[in-house]
């Protein structure tokens, strides 16, 4: 009773007619984001939460907004992944599989249209996992202390840093710097600055809204003028569209199936959708057999990932609500926009502000709908979106970082600081370094040494009182083997699955 009351609350806040706009905005504007190649849910909610703070949103509506940007544009990532063979982002990579050869078959629309279906289905049942879910794991987080936090802090670092990157010590270089940059500003203990180098501006510390907007957004434009300069064609005609109602029957356990398998691996800090679209592939590849033929165009195989990945995007929403920590990329960015706005994710959440929590479940339920009305009916609307000419997009995405980050903060020293952090994120992905660990360095750095201090403080400087618990024992076991096990894995999850067997 206690979750159809809360979830009533919900929707009393979702169906207000501002907070439904803001919904419906934000499920056109991720698919738009979605659809373009190279950007992806992570670099699009960056670009787009200083719009929260210029049109001076509250903690919900702006929660809601990007959110269902973040669910858009797992959407839309399949739009370029089945026209132009183009991943819109990286678990999009195995809608191409299939998704491609069905369209060359001449059943581009039908692939879209399942696909939009399969993402629907992965992305309802994941909301009703974090409705179910989410709270239960609330009320295990109070049994977590400062041991336990510094070791699931920890935890974050090795899995997320480690799925992020091909090599493992390069993804623990990025953490340090972000740990590093964490470490600038005034220290709370002591009352001294560090690694300030004499600059006021850097006492109160880095905004990582300023670091995460330059080293994802600013970043992503260097190496698309780079790369897109030139814009996009459609690389497959989309003739008539309609629904694949065999289709659809065909693959209903394929959804299902693939929806367990993707939730389950976002929920695990680190894998996110990525993993999710791979395992659930995988999974219905080897149902199938060598006869299903899986690579050619089968709608299983288009059904499958979607499915997977969406839902992995909402299973990565339950670790970052309930304790804290973000179970991937786009999380980090949305945990930013959190601690932004004042408000501390993690158990006590769920009881100081049930509007925010309540509230976005019943945005998304409502979301998960409106975006598979948008993405049916209005697909050649979000296709013409990949013909956009570079000369257009480029100075809209410049303006929207620069005008939202100076109405948040209103210092030039930031404008100048966000360019420093574009420059950085450009030459680190030139070096295969991946950027999501320092914005997680970053984020939980300071949360991070907090727990540790607190731990050396009850146990008067004992460090095994890091290991005193059989909750923290079980984290520094799960980051161990999270840091360890991509070395062996990575070939395996990296690589795409050969068209026949």
């Amino acid at each position: 009773m206690d979750i159809l009351s809360n979830l009533a609350l919900g929707f009393g806040v979702a169906l207000s007619p501002y907070t439904l706009f803001l919904a419906v905005c934000g499920c056109f504007l991720g698919t738009i984001i979605g659809a373009l190649p190279g950007l992806g849910p992570s670099n699009g909610v960056a670009i787009l939460i200083p719009i929260t703070f210029t049109l001076g949103l509250d903690a919900t509506s702006a929660l809601v907004l990007m959110t269902s940007v973040y669910y858009g544009a797992m959407y839309g990532g399949r739009i370029s992944s089945i026209l132009l063979n183009i991943p819109g982002d990286e678990p999009a990579l195995m809608t191409t599989l299939d998704g491609y050869p069905m369209a060359k078959q001449g059943r581009a629309g039908d692939a879209l249209v399942l696909s939009g279906v399969a993402s629907f289905v992965g992305a309802l049942l994941a909301t009703i996992g974090l409705m179910l879910l989410a709270p239960s794991l609330a009320r295990v987080a109070f049994l977590f202390g400062p041991a336990e936090y510094f070791a699931l802090y920890l935890l974050a670092f090795c899995t997320l840093g480690g799925m992020a990157s091909n090599n493992q010590a390069k993804a623990a270089l990025a953490a340090c710097m972000g740990l590093g940059i964490a470490m600038i500003g005034v220290d709370s203990s002591s009352g001294l600055p560090r690694l300030t180098g004499g600059s006021l501006h850097l006492f109160d510390g880095v905004d990582f809204l300023v670091a995460i907007v330059g080293l994802f957004a600013i970043a992503e434009l260097f190496f698309f003028i780079e790369s897109h300069g030139k814009g996009s064609s459609i690389g497959v005609a989309l003739d008539k569209v309609r629904v694949p109602w065999k289709d659809i029957f065909d693959t209903k356990w394929t959804m299902l199936r693939s929806s367990g398998v993707g939730f389950v691996a976002g929920i695990l800090p680190g894998a996110g959708a990525s993993l999710g679209s791979f395992l659930a592939y995988m999974t219905e590849k080897s149902i199938a057999g060598p006869n299903g033929g899986f690579g050619t165009g089968v709608p299983k195989g288009v059904a499958a990932p979607e499915a997977g990945n969406n839902a992995a995007a909402g299973g990565a929403l339950v670790p970052m609500l309930t304790l804290g920590v973000p179970g991937s990329g786009t999380t980090a960015v949305l945990l930013a926009l959190l601690m932004t706005l004042n408000i501390t994710p993690g158990p006590t959440l769920f009881t100081e502000r049930p509007e925010v929590v309540w509230g976005l479940i019943a945005s998304l339920l409502i979301a998960n709908v409106v975006l598979l009305l948008m993405n049916v009916p209005m697909v050649k609307i979000f296709v013409k979106v990949l013909m956009v000419p570079a000369w257009i997009l480029l100075p809209g995405v410049t303006m929207i970082s620069f005008v939202g980050i100076f109405s948040l903060t209103g210092s030039y020293f930031d404008m100048l600081m966000m360019i420093g952090f574009g420059v950085l994120g450009y030459f680190l992905r030139k070096l295969d370094v991946p950027t999501v660990p320092v914005i997680l360095g970053i984020l939980l750095g300071g949360n991070m040494e907090d727990a540790l201090r607190r731990a050396m403080i009850l146990s008067d400087g004992d460090v095994t009182y890091l290991f005193s618990s059989p909750i923290s024992i079980g984290l520094w076991v799960a980051a161990i083997l999270g840091f360890v096990a991509p070395m062996f894995l990575r070939n395996v999850l990296k690589k795409p699955p050969a068209i026949t067997d």
